[in-house]
């Protein structure tokens, strides 16, 4: 063999991984290619690993030239078919699965956070020293009783010869007098409950005490009122902070969750590549090829959703239900196309598969704004 090279590259791109044939155009080549000269990708046969798959990721991060046409292209026309061609090892003709899905993710998020008028919300947020709920008459001043004004005019009387108002501030203020006397007492009278329990007992605990006391970090916290510096105690000073400020401006707490949601794509979706996995075990695919399936779909998702919002802006329609259909479509056709299976075993499998995705995706957005609350 000539021109042997002298020196051995690491991973997948080892000598015994070279082949004589290159996997995207089919050019001959010899052992002591690194590269193909016809298309320059690289001369390995070795089946892509995760650790393999994000390298090329990270190392092509800013790469997009024409391989983003072909992706596209190859995205809407043809379902199934560019992971077919990825797997198969021609890989330099389309853009990295990873980064193309992370890429419209942000994007759509970012259109969406942009223009979702959140600041509009926070005209509706509440003053720290505000009742959750407005109580007495005032509840129901605004309700439509049609004809009978008079049961209305009743009503209001009752709720008000209650003072339910004047009580519930009294007690309010009876409670927060008690936790302004002694704040380290009260925490530790309800330490020693379950983690949980405490939790929410700190948390109101801590509510009356940012309110009064107008306090900006748990050091601080720690430091006037001698507090133990626990776990228990951070997450509830924690929660209640952000809470307080969702609070007063829920528009601003809602352009914060959207911006965090591509990342949460990314954490279900290796998961639910799990599920593919094991329905399709018999298939001669690994996991890293159930992922990359998952990722070219969930991106067509995102294209058809940019698409959509694109249209509604435009001509002030809506059209989400549509373009939802369409992708339903076009993920049975990719999965017949892909794993290569009939009508009735790939319906049942979607069936499956879509009923996953929905309780991973509600699994992740609990997570996401449960996570939210204590680092908004």
């Amino acid at each position: 063999m000539k021109n042997k090279p002298k020196t051995h590259t690491s991973g997948r791109y080892k000598l015994i991984h070279r082949g004589v044939e290159c996997l995207n155009c089919g050019h001959p080549l010899d052992m002591s290619d690194k590269y193909c000269p016809n298309c320059s990708q690289a001369n390995s046969t070795k089946k892509l690993t995760l650790k393999d798959f994000f390298e090329e990721f990270f190392s092509n991060i800013i790469s997009y030239d024409s391989k983003l046409l072909k992706t596209l292209t190859a995205l809407l026309l043809r379902p199934g078919k560019i992971t077919k061609d990825y797997i198969g090892g021609k890989r330099v003709s389309y853009t990295n699965p990873f980064r193309f899905l992370l890429s419209l993710a942000i994007i759509y998020f970012l259109l969406i956070s942009f223009s979702g008028d959140f600041a509009e919300l926070n005209r509706f947020g509440q003053q720290s020293n505000e009742l959750p709920v407005n109580f007495g008459s005032s509840m129901i001043e605004d309700y439509d009783f049609g004809d009978q004004e008079r049961e209305k005019e009743n009503l209001i009387k009752q709720l008000d010869s209650l003072k339910l108002e004047e009580m519930i501030n009294e007690k309010t203020r009876t409670r927060d007098s008690i936790i302004m006397a002694d704040p380290k007492k009260e925490i530790q009278k309800v330490s020693g409950e379950s983690f949980i329990s405490a939790l929410f007992q700190k948390q109101k605990i801590f509510t009356t005490l940012i309110q009064k006391d107008t306090l900006y970090s748990f050091k601080e916290a720690t430091e006037k009122y001698k507090l133990e510096n626990s776990l228990n105690n951070r997450m509830a000073f924690n929660m209640t902070q952000s809470l307080t400020k969702a609070k007063r401006e829920p528009g601003a707490y809602l352009n914060s969750l959207f911006s965090k949601l591509p990342f949460t794509t990314f954490f279900f979706l290796p998961l639910f590549s799990i599920f593919i996995w094991l329905i399709y075990i018999r298939k001669n695919y690994t996991y890293t090829d159930h992922l990359i399936f998952s990722f070219h779909n969930q991106s067509l998702l995102f294209i058809l959703l940019i698409i959509s919002y694109l249209i509604d802006t435009v001509f002030g329609i809506d059209s989400n239900a549509i373009f939802v259909l369409i992708f339903g479509i076009y993920l049975y056709k990719s999965m017949r196309n892909f794993y290569q299976q009939g009508r009735f075993k790939t319906i049942v499998k979607y069936i499956f598969l879509n009923t996953i995705f929905v309780i991973l995706a509600t699994i992740g957005a609990v997570l996401l704004i449960t996570g939210s609350i204590f680092t908004y």
